[in-house]
């Protein structure tokens, strides 16, 4: 049977909100989209969207969830019975990003076995899509990528050990150790990469401002887009762990400690990538232009050149990135399981320690799928719809709901309780009038971005995922809860 959950500690509360935050986009997206997006005066539209934007939305989210203390799927239906469907998709939606995003831990794992010998050679490049991600041929879709496969099982096995658990025993303890141990080791790089020569020319080249860049609208939803997806929203995270915190919480209080420590990792880790990246710059006598990548590209592809360039420092430095994106990956994935493991043990009556192994094995046997020679082409479609599509839309559906048919009047009451934060008429506004538009707009511009690039393969793997995840929904809400 299902137990009720709650956390220890509010230290293990704020900490793993802060590893659900601080995740693989924090080390690989944000320095790029800093880049390519004004640099320095891209720091206006950011501030602006985290100030409207995410601090806003993630106070709504706690403030929903513990309020309700409950699942995501069972707080929309105590809402609207009807509205139990779109918290299976939301839930569903996050557990297929689960299963993708443990394929990219799968990836680094093997990178940081290989950090060791520099197994990569010196064309990291086919290294990468010979042995760990694969390309883009279709044909080489029947072939398992053996060490990505075996550490795909791997990962999830340390996902499913930590879930398991009681909550503060399992995510509440790693938290306590994984967060101050990811701090540490990005400071020791950071500081690191602040000492190499040509570290300017990376540094000058991120934060040159572009003034001009302010008047671009699509900056200014660059800057909300890094938000929302750099802060989980809407992804019934930031709601599930809220209603394991126990009365008198300080709600608005944890949200502004949670997007200090976000902002604050992911542009000091910008710092350490652009001064890297500098470096090589200089040494090879390549344009830093022609150097700069994002995602998987930039640390399994450039990251490992710029290794073995380094001589004796990258053999140190190597390990130390690759286990900083494991600590940073497998928090995140914890946050990305628990709202599908919550949802599912109450749904149907069972143990923490049955659902996670049910769940475990059905993940890893879907994100077997990524393990073939098209893994990270796989990875990128999938990653893309459901982000562009999915989970957009749903943030704003969300937005709605809890804005306008839920009585944020209450919401208000129980938000200024205990923190020393209050929300009001402008808190008010934004929920229900600012986020909804600025989300669904970014919709907008997704789809007709996403289908008008898609191919055929794209498309339909986008169907496949669509009439799944509707399916499914459709029939986790029509069962009836388990009862004793």
């Amino acid at each position: 049977m299902s137990e009720k959950v709650q956390w220890d500690s509010y230290l293990s509360f704020l900490l793993a909100m802060i590893g659900a935050a601080v995740g693989l986009g924090n080390i690989w997206r944000f320095s790029y989209v800093l880049y390519s997006n004004g640099g320095g005066s891209f720091f206006i539209p950011y501030l602006f969207a985290i100030a409207v934007i995410g601090i806003p939305f993630l106070i709504l989210e706690y403030g929903m969830g513990f309020s309700f203390k409950d699942s995501f799927s069972n707080v929309l239906k105590k809402i609207n019975p009807k509205y139990e469907f779109i918290g299976w998709m939301v839930v569903l939606l996050v557990f297929f990003v689960v299963i993708y995003y443990m394929v990219i831990l799968a990836w680094d794992m093997v990178y940081f076995l290989n950090s060791f010998t520099f197994a990569w050679g010196t064309d990291t490049s086919s290294y990468f899509i010979n042995n760990v991600g694969g390309s883009a041929n279709l044909l080489d879709a029947t072939t398992f990528i053996i060490p990505t496969a075996i550490s795909v099982i791997f990962i999830w096995a340390v996902l499913w050990y930590i879930s398991h658990k009681d909550l503060d025993e399992g995510i509440g303890k790693v938290s306590r150790i994984l967060i101050p141990s990811l701090f540490l080791l990005m400071a020791i790089i950071i500081i690191y990469a602040l000492t190499l020569p040509g570290h300017m020319i990376g540094i000058d080249a991120l934060l040159r401002p572009k003034w001009h860049t302010l008047l671009d609208i699509n900056i200014w939803l660059a800057a909300c887009g890094q938000i929302v997806f750099s802060l989980s929203m809407g992804q019934a995270i930031a709601l599930t762990y809220a209603s394991y915190l126990p009365e008198k919480s300080k709600l608005s209080d944890s949200v502004l400690y949670v997007v200090v420590s976000n902002s604050l990792f992911e542009i000091f880790t910008a710092f350490g990538v652009f001064s890297i990246l500098g470096y090589m710059s200089l040494h090879t006598g390549t344009a830093l232009e022609h150097i700069v990548s994002e995602g998987t590209g930039l640390v399994f592809v450039v990251f490992p050149m710029v290794f073995n360039i380094m001589g004796p420092f990258g053999r140190v430095l190597a390990p130390l990135l690759f286990l900083a994106i494991l600590f940073a990956g497998i928090t995140s994935a914890l946050a990305l399981f628990e709202p599908m493991l919550y949802s599912t043990t109450l749904k149907f009556n069972l143990s923490r320690r049955k659902a996670t192994t049910i769940l475990s094995i059905i993940g890893c046997s879907l994100s077997l799928f990524f393990a073939t020679g098209i893994g990270c082409y796989l990875v990128a479609v999938v990653d893309s719809f459901i982000n562009q599509f999915g989970v957009l839309f749903l943030i704003g559906l969300q937005c709605i709901i809890f804005a306008w048919i839920y009585n944020i009047d209450d919401l208000i009451v129980v938000i200024n309780e205990n923190g020393r934060i209050k929300v009001g008429k402008i808190w008010k506004f934004l929920v229900r009038y600012v986020i909804p538009i600025v989300l669904f707009a970014m919709w907008a511009i997704g789809i007709v971005d996403l289908f008008n690039k898609a191919t055929y393969f794209e498309i339909f793997i986008d169907v496949i995922i669509t009439v799944t995840v509707v399916a499914l929904s459709f029939i986790l809400t029509k069962l009836k809860p388990i009862t004793n």
